[in-house]
């Protein structure tokens, strides 16, 4: 990544990139390309970058559009010109899903995975999650059970630096999101599931959520709170 940061080019793809990059041309398809992993030099310059700077800069980068920038055929990455790719809104979902196939190669076949945000659960366990409260890290809006699957979280308070300035940007207008503070995602595997916690921020198309398999439950920044018809917890708010 940081070869293709640098400089543009033909590059070979890790054998695990793959799923990850296809899942996000999906994420951006279905948001009308308000998802893309292209975000990561507009975070930089926003003040989110590698030393934790946390003041924006004076000129803030563009999201350059993917179908100018970029070309991936799953084993291969073509970058027309150096770009900063930054899978954050997927990858620690597909990370939490790698380390079970590791689990399930030495014969695990029930565990948790908790990667701070996204947990992943296999087996016969069945675990209440809670849904915390963006407001209020003491408060919960439900609660869900989660077995052999995964769920992911994410919020527009966490990882803030500033008032307006969060990790959620919308790749069209390249700023951070507004609207809704808060997302959680079900779905079969943790790789989905994360995507989809960062799509739910923008109008996700039907179709992206049922190819996942996926419910879910947002919270908007007037308090009101939405869910799936297929979400199988219970939600307070």
């Amino acid at each position: 990544m940081s070869r293709v940061a640098r400089a543009a080019g033909h590059h070979r793809l890790p054998a695990d990139a793959g799923p990850l990059l296809a899942w996000y041309r999906e994420l951006h398809d279905g948001t009308g390309g308000r998802v893309s992993p292209l975000v990561g030099r507009t975070l930089e310059t926003l003040g989110y970058d590698a030393s934790y700077r946390l003041a924006p800069a004076e000129h803030i980068a563009p999201v350059p559009a993917w179908d100018d920038a970029l070309r991936v055929d799953g084993e291969h990455l073509e970058a027309v010109r150096p770009v900063l790719i930054d899978v954050g809104a997927a990858g620690k979902g597909y990370l939490a899903d790698l380390v079970g196939g590791v689990l399930e190669g030495f014969g695990v076949t029930t565990y948790v995975i908790d990667a701070s945000g996204d947990v992943l659960a296999r087996g016969a366990t069945s675990e209440v999650v809670a849904l915390e409260h963006p407001a209020d890290a003491t408060k919960a809006i439900g609660v869900v059970p989660l077995r052999d699957g995964a769920l992911a979280a994410s919020a527009a308070n966490r990882r803030a630096w500033g008032d307006g300035l969060h990790h959620v940007i919308d790749a069209v207008t390249g700023l951070p999101t507004a609207g809704v503070v808060a997302t959680w995602a079900l779905a079969p595997d943790a790789l989905h599931a994360d995507g989809l916690a960062t799509a739910l921020f923008f109008d996700a198309s039907p179709e992206l959520l049922a190819r996942a398999g996926a419910s879910y439950v947002r919270m908007f920044a007037d308090g009101r709170v939405e869910s799936s018809p297929s979400f199988p917890g219970e939600v307070f708010a």
